[in-house]
């Protein structure tokens, strides 16, 4: 396994492989995590996962969220073995230019998402200028998210 970023990204430009990047808060992972991150493995050669920091999901979902810190959901995702890299997205994320360094220095060729991500039209504009394609691999299942299912454990007394 590659020791940081810089050196996946490194041997990715000598090997000259496609890269896909995923981004997002993994918390419980579930049946349509596996099949999104199924769909976009097969966009490219290599799939790059940035997960969410604890403190931006707090911010994004309430205090009472991520269920599991940022080590345990990058575990259960590397248990899945479908990611070749997985790395914690900077806490600083919010802006564009944020996103704009990333994709700068990553440099992927596509960015999959699922048909409720949000800010897919702004996301599209700055992949766009690297060349970079934003590709909805998966549509959204209201029926499993995260969310839903701490609804339901909420509803059943868990």
């Amino acid at each position: 396994m590659y020791q940081d970023l810089d050196e996946f990204l490194s041997k990715r430009a000598k090997e000259k492989q496609t890269l896909t990047l995923v981004t997002g808060v993994f918390d419980l992972l579930h049946e349509e995590h596996h099949n999104f991150l199924s769909k976009a493995k097969e966009l490219g050669d290599l799939l790059l996962v940035g997960l969410e920091s604890d403190e931006r999901v707090k911010r994004m979902k309430g205090s009472a969220r991520p269920i599991n810190d940022v080590k345990k959901r990058l575990e259960n995702l590397q248990e899945w073995d479908l990611a070749d890299f997985i790395f914690i997205l900077p806490e600083q994320f919010s802006r564009p230019d944020d996103h704009r360094q990333l994709i700068s220095k990553i440099r992927p060729n596509f960015m999959a998402v699922s048909s409720h991500t949000s800010f897919a039209t702004e996301k599209a504009a700055i992949l766009a200028e690297f060349d970079a394609e934003l590709v909805i691999v998966h549509d959204f299942n209201p029926e499993f998210s995260s969310t839903k299912l701490l609804e339901n454990l909420k509803k059943k007394g868990m």
